[in-house]
């Protein structure tokens, strides 16, 4: 099922979204959050589908974004999926992934004690930038020593371990 929820209280689904929100609302959504620049293309064949047919499950969304970007629904792509960047987008949309971590970002300093560590890892632009934004930010004050100043990544070993390991970043500051 197009779900997506990390907690299953949160009332609204991906579906919901994908059902529901206008064009130029999915579009913005997918280009924001998904960084996708084929982004209106993907929208306009959403919103095309969902008039036939209500948009319920992955399959059916990979597919219509396979379609909108010209791209055979199966086989193997370059890097990534092409819907890995759309599916993306409505899974931040949809848990208000980064609305959370800039309210992680905002607390931790209150959180911790002198000599404290906060240590991050983001699995996308979209985070790392607030991560590392933040940090800086919290340098120049005076409240926090960055202890990396390059994300740590994960080695080509621990990628062929855990694939999902491939976008990992590690920041870690010291509260001052």
């Amino acid at each position: 099922p197009l779900d997506m929820r990390l907690d299953k209280r949160l009332q609204r689904t991906a579906a919901d979204i994908v059902n529901k929100a206008d064009e130029k609302t999915l579009a913005d959504l997918i280009y924001e959050f998904g960084e996708d620049r084929a982004s209106r293309r993907i929208a306009r064949f959403i919103v095309r589908q969902r008039r036939i047919e209500p948009i319920t499950t992955t399959s059916q969304l990979a597919q219509i974004v396979c379609s909108a970007l010209g791209r055979k629904k199966s086989g193997r792509w370059s890097r990534i999926h092409p819907a890995t960047r759309t599916f993306q987008a409505l899974r931040i949309a949809v848990n208000d992934e980064l609305g959370s971590l800039k309210q992680l970002l905002a607390s931790a300093p209150d959180l911790l004690k002198k000599d404290g560590y906060v240590a991050i890892i983001s699995f996308h632009s979209l985070e790392d930038r607030l991560v590392k934004f933040d940090f800086k930010q919290n340098a120049s004050d005076g409240t926090y020593r960055i202890l990396t100043k390059k994300p740590i990544v994960p080695t080509r070993d621990q990628v062929l371990e855990n694939r999902r390991a491939r976008s990992a970043k590690l920041r870690i500051a010291q509260k001052q």
